[in-house]
């Protein structure tokens, strides 16, 4: 497991041991320690490297697939700027006392990952996929290079099959939710997680609690901390060296009040087309007493 962002550690990891790797597996943008963008340039890197030692790179969308927009992080990376009237990726920084004249997504974070309309040049050779693609039921997919995909039987010789391979209420479920999908709704759900991601960023200042909502479309994540206001989270390092224990009363505070959070502050909040103004009200009257409660945890 390599450090994520971080070339210079992928390239002496190939350089040492390059031709027992078979493949990098890397996300599209890593959600299970907060929402962390890839650095301008870093896929590329893996593209470069991987291709130099005839390995596959492969991308996991599970997250980010269907989700962030309708190509996933790559679509965002691979086309020159983005069409949405919001930004794909947004940093909100947000520490005690701290005044803007500006919008936050109208900012320039300095964290690594900030510059989002990077235009990509490297394409995977495998794509995978979940959760959006199923349509809340159990279903995965997988994509990719028709040279790689046509190793798969019964047309090549890699056996790949399963129990809910194929599941007609599954498959169902996932190409209605993709047909219903349309940009409309994509900028409605990202529009939605901005308001949500301010109101409670708006609560967590009033209080003084240094923090960071890092956002991909209708994805975002809270991050604790003087560290993460300042410079964000960028990698595992930065997400371990958060105040994680403030999440905790934050989180009971806002189950006491009816609204139920994902279970860690490593995981991302996901807004949906089923969140709209009445979810939004709900949320922003129970953030100032979540907001109090993180401002009063103590460090255990």
């Amino acid at each position: 497991v390599l450090p994520y962002n971080d070339v210079a550690a992928l390239e002496a990891c190939f350089a040492e041991r390059g031709s027992e790797i078979a493949a990098v597996i890397t996300e599209g943008a890593p959600a299970n320690m907060g929402i962390v963008p890839p650095a301008p340039g870093f896929n590329a890197a893996i593209r470069r490297v991987t291709a130099e030692h005839g390995a596959l790179m492969i991308l996991d969308e599970v997250l980010t697939g269907f989700r962030v927009g309708p190509a996933g992080w790559w679509g965002l990376e691979a086309v020159d700027g983005w069409t949405s009237d919001l930004p794909a990726f947004a940093a909100e920084p947000s520490t005690a006392g701290a005044t803007s004249s500006e919008p936050a997504d109208a900012a320039a974070p300095s964290w690594p990952g900030a510059d989002w309309r990077e235009r990509a040049t490297w394409v995977p050779d495998l794509v995978t996929f979940g959760k959006v693609v199923g349509g809340g039921m159990p279903l995965a997919a997988v994509g990719g290079r028709a040279e790689v995909m046509d190793l798969l039987a019964p047309g090549g010789p890699v056996y790949q099959a399963g129990t809910l391979s194929g599941n007609p209420l599954a498959t169902a479920a996932g190409l209605a939710t993709l047909q219903l999908a349309d940009d409309a709704v994509y900028a409605s759900v990202a529009e939605h997680a901005q308001a949500i991601s301010k109101v409670v960023s708006a609560a967590l200042s009033e209080q003084g609690v240094p923090h960071r909502v890092q956002r991909a479309g209708s994805l975002f994540s809270l991050m604790f901390g003087p560290q993460a206001a300042e410079r964000g989270v960028a990698d595992y390092e930065a997400a371990r060296a958060q105040e994680t224990w403030r999440y905790g009363p934050f989180f009971h505070a806002f189950l006491e009040a009816g609204v139920s959070l994902p279970p860690s502050v490593f995981e991302a909040w996901f807004v949906s087309a089923a969140h709209g103004e009445a979810e939004l009200e709900a949320i922003a009257a129970a953030a100032p007493a979540a907001a109090r409660a993180a401002a009063r945890a103590q460090e255990h």
